[in-house]
């Protein structure tokens, strides 16, 4: 008898050792099923909107090839080897025939001194996507706290009130020229230079984020749940945090990857003045002013720059405006429910979100 009774107590621990084991194993599958499900959400959005698709593609290739092109020289650099993924260096002269059309060996083609094109636009690359990523990246920082700041403390004969009136009155200043001519202005203060004219750029980009942040914290913190949670005591750092913050991160993704292509197109455009990259780097801008006099003779040289520049635009403008469908709830388990394929309808209500109203 004593023997069973040993033997019973030891297999209730090993079974509660198990229910145990189970309990902790069940957040993590559910985990990944949420991931799962959430990855499988993406692929059905992404195939019920083509132009998303494209977008999303493109903007990993140009992602990509910018990471390679910058940092494969680098890492040759740490090993002592010539590494590089450019079938030329950008500014190699040739012995052959200058402004030759493109070919095999010459994809773009050559310049007027024989540099090979194909190499000089994919080396400029890292350097446009880069500035356009930082100058929008800091407006987003900048831009978005002052317009936190200007539209959840906006309350009238208080000191937030006071806050938020300064901060929209100097948005306003700098809103009222054209950001292009100020930062044109700015530039030939601080002095010709890539550092000085991504500066003139940053100081003329982030009142557009403060609008945009201001009017939908505005919008939000009038929701019901802001009230309530005010209504129970809740600090505002908290309701900031948890509730204002979260909201707000959708209109600011979307503006933010739809904006990239913008900055690019307007720092090309103040380094075709003269203003910001230095002629001797490759750089979008510079390139066409270069080019400009062989338009007529010779117009793959510009040609092949304007495509990099269009297509670098279009791939944040597609992904920019798909991110708006993919992150809102609504727009999202329509497109999971019209996608090719069975289940959509399933999928859209297992998806994160998929409750909401």
């Amino acid at each position: 008898m004593p023997a069973p009774a040993l033997g019973g107590a030891s297999a209730a621990p090993g079974a509660t050792t198990g229910s145990r084991g189970e309990g902790r194993g069940s957040p993590r599958r559910s985990r990944l099923s949420l991931v799962g499900a959430s990855v499988v959400m993406f692929v059905r959005v992404m195939r019920a909107n083509l132009l998303t698709l494209v977008g999303f593609i493109l903007t990993v290739l140009i992602v990509v090839t910018a990471a390679a092109v910058a940092l494969v020289p680098a890492i040759g650099d740490l090993f002592h080897l010539s590494l590089s993924v450019l079938p030329y260096p950008p500014n190699q002269l040739f012995t052959g025939p200058v402004f030759s059309p493109p070919s095999p060996a010459h994809l773009f083609g050559t310049d007027s001194v024989g540099r090979d094109l194909f190499s000089r636009v994919l080396s400029a690359l890292p350097i446009d996507l880069g500035i356009g990523v930082s100058i929008a990246g800091f407006s987003v920082l900048l831009g978005g706290s002052l317009g936190l700041i200007a539209g959840y403390w906006d309350r009238p004969w208080t000191l937030g009130g006071v806050q938020s009136l300064v901060i929209m009155r100097v948005t306003d200043v700098f809103l009222s020229v054209p950001s292009l001519i100020l930062a044109l202005a700015i530039s030939e203060v601080l002095g010709r230079g890539t550092v000085q004219s991504e500066l003139a750029v940053m100081a003329t980009w982030w009142p557009y984020y403060v609008r945009l942040t201001r009017g939908e914290v505005l919008a939000i913190k009038n929701q019901p749940y802001i009230v309530a949670a005010r209504a129970a005591g809740v600090s505002d750092g908290r309701i900031l945090f948890r509730h204002v913050l979260r909201n707000l991160l959708e209109p600011l993704l979307v503006y933010f990857t739809m904006d990239i292509g913008t900055v690019i197109v307007t720092y090309s455009t103040i380094s075709y003045i003269g203003i910001g990259v230095p002629p001797s780097i490759p750089e979008w801008g510079n390139m066409i002013q270069a080019y400009q006099d062989n338009l007529v003779t010779q117009p793959w040289l510009v040609g092949s720059v304007a495509a990099a520049i269009f297509v670098t635009v279009l791939a944040f403008s597609l992904l920019g405006d798909g991110l708006r469908d993919i992150l809102d709830p609504r727009s999202r388990r329509i497109l999971a429910a019209s996608a090719p394929g069975q289940g959509g309808t399933k999928l859209a209500a297992a998806s994160p979100g998929g409750s909401d109203s």
